[in-house]
């Protein structure tokens, strides 16, 4: 009789460790859902054509208003509005 209740028991703690085992899994699996539903998420953000276009706009503006290229700009842009001119009032 104790061996049949042995084997009894051993089947038992094998579906317990089981259930805890298919438990965890099923946390596991639920987690990195998660997981990659979160990185889904932000890689539609960075990806986002709009939101490209305005970082690479306030880049290009912050760039353009520092005063080196800020004044080479300026400079370079009279410079050619000169020789524009000087073309024009030489004929």
């Amino acid at each position: 009789m104790d061996r049949l209740g042995a084997e009894q028991q051993d089947i038992y703690l094998e579906v317990t460790v089981a259930k805890d085992d298919t438990d965890r899994i099923e946390r596991e699996i639920e987690i990195a859902r998660t997981r990659l539903a979160t990185t889904l998420d932000e890689l539609a953000v960075r990806a986002d054509p709009q939101r490209i276009a305005d970082d690479t706009k306030t880049m290009v503006v912050a760039k353009l208003n520092e005063p080196k290229v800020k004044y080479t700009l300026i400079g370079a842009g009279a410079l050619v509005a000169g020789l524009v001119l000087v073309k024009i009032f030489r004929r």
